[in-house]
């Protein structure tokens, strides 16, 4: 019968512990808010919807906070075109997979300064 040193116990015992101390995040993220503070904000959305196999529609909404009220609601709508489509797998409730064809979906970064 084969059993494991000590030390290859420690090392591996070692690997674990740090391994689940970096996977806790000590600090939380302060940029992410639940709620928007509606005395002097504004707030924004960003989302593409399809239109049809060859368009796509960016949708930019501004909602402008002043005094606890909505002062102005802007909406941007603009065409663009429609990455194709993508074949994947899908798998329903039952765990049966399924080959379908979806549209491919437009990657959002936004840079606030």
């Amino acid at each position: 019968m084969y059993t494991m040193k000590p030390i290859v116990l420690a090392i591996l015992g070692g690997a674990a512990l740090l391994y689940l101390i970096s996977c806790q995040d000590p600090q939380p993220n302060e940029d992410v808010t639940n709620a928007v503070k509606k005395s002097g904000a504004i707030e924004s959305s960003v989302k593409v919807e399809h239109l049809d196999s060859l368009h796509d529609i960016l949708v930019t909404t501004h909602v402008v906070w002043a005094h606890d009220s909505i002062l102005k609601n802007i909406v941007y709508r603009d065409t663009l075109p429609s990455l194709g489509i993508h074949n994947t797998y899908a798998e329903n409730q039952d765990g049966d997979t399924k080959a379908v064809s979806i549209k491919k979906d437009y990657e959002i970064y936004i840079t606030v300064k």
